[in-house]
């Protein structure tokens, strides 16, 4: 059995590399952790028109009912872009929690799959902060109950990532006390938040090998000492470890195999700690110049670690899986 991504995952794939690279992401996130958003809506409309935030919201409710497969294809390639927002709970979370109820699923996934609307979910304990709350037009809430409607927190938490700004919930509004699809919407969240740190992690190898050969070190680029393609040796084999990883956990979470939510935690501990790795990597080939306010590598390099812990820490992770495991041997 041939496992690859299709021709037209690939060909999705470059489209959206192509929109991002045109839209000058760096400076689209440098406006959205100032709390400007304009450009950054304006790309999110962009994404709209190729039909990415469409992708998970089901046919009947306008959009393309694509599976987990293409969301990962997805959201690798805006991680590698470090797009901002709350893509993950928009695109990824938002049509998996509404899929039992069609009241609410008609109500709210035609305007995300046109792109004029943005949610924003908080899933205590996982997920106790709301992303981007205050330019979500959908504000959830999953409780023990159901779903609520909330009132973020006027100010923004600090955030190791100035472009995530995190809401405290406050007022809350139930709206309905139908059974939820958390676990399943929980599921599709860590396999986007895992997608990104993949794409994260290849941009900031792809980064440090340019840089590698241009920067020079006693008349040579430093690119052409052992030390430095050792380190980056050692980044690109995680990725490609973790890579299979993450496809593997978009076709279990597609066929919702008994596995999937092991499948979708090995993924995000692989792509978690292969993205860090690529962070620090980058870092050390770089040097202090990489973490200043006025490298674009420091976007990436904050957005690595914030990703690493968001959706459920690698520890949470690393239980899930171990607990699965356990089960399986017990059974």
């Amino acid at each position: 059995m041939r496992f690859a991504l299709s021709a037209q995952h690939i060909e999705f794939a470059r489209s959206i590399n192509g929109l991002l690279r045109e839209a000058g992401t760096p400076a689209v996130i440098r406006a959205w952790a100032a709390g400007e958003h304009a450009s950054g809506l304006a790309l999110w409309r962009r994404l709209a028109e190729v039909g990415v935030t469409a992708l998970a919201v089901p046919e009947q409710h306008g959009g393309l009912g694509a599976d987990p497969v293409d969301l990962a294809v997805a959201f690798e390639t805006m991680g590698y872009h470090a797009m901002p927002g709350p893509i993950v709970e928009s695109i990824a979370v938002l049509p998996a929690l509404l899929a039992p109820d069609d009241a609410l699923a008609g109500r709210w996934l035609p305007g995300i799959a046109d792109g004029s609307s943005i949610a924003t979910v908080a899933m205590a304990p996982h997920v106790p902060y709301a992303l981007d709350a205050d330019v979500a037009d959908i504000r959830l809430q999953v409780t023990d109950s159901g779903l609520a409607e909330f009132t973020p927190a006027a100010v923004p938490l600090d955030s190791v990532d100035a472009a995530r700004r995190l809401y405290e919930v406050m007022g809350r509004r139930a709206i309905s006390r139908r059974e939820t699809a958390a676990d399943a919407a929980f599921d599709h969240g860590v396999l986007a938040c895992a997608a990104q740190l993949l794409g994260l992690g290849q941009r900031l190898l792809d980064d440090s090998v340019e840089y590698a050969k241009q920067r020079n070190q006693y008349g040579n680029p430093i690119g052409s000492y052992q030390a430095i393609k050792h380190l980056l040796a050692d980044v690109a084999t995680q990725l490609e470890l973790a890579r299979p990883l993450l496809h593997g956990a978009a076709v279990a979470l597609a066929g919702d195999a008994a596995t999937t939510s092991r499948d979708v935690s090995a993924a995000k501990v692989a792509c978690g700690d292969a993205g860090y790795l690529a962070a620090r990597t980058a870092l050390q080939v770089h040097g202090a110049i990489g973490y200043t306010a006025e490298h674009d590598l420091g976007r990436w390099l904050t957005k690595a670690r914030a990703l690493r812990s968001a959706w459920g820490t690698p520890a949470f992770h690393r239980a899930r899986v171990l607990d699965a495991l356990m089960a399986e041997r017990a059974s």
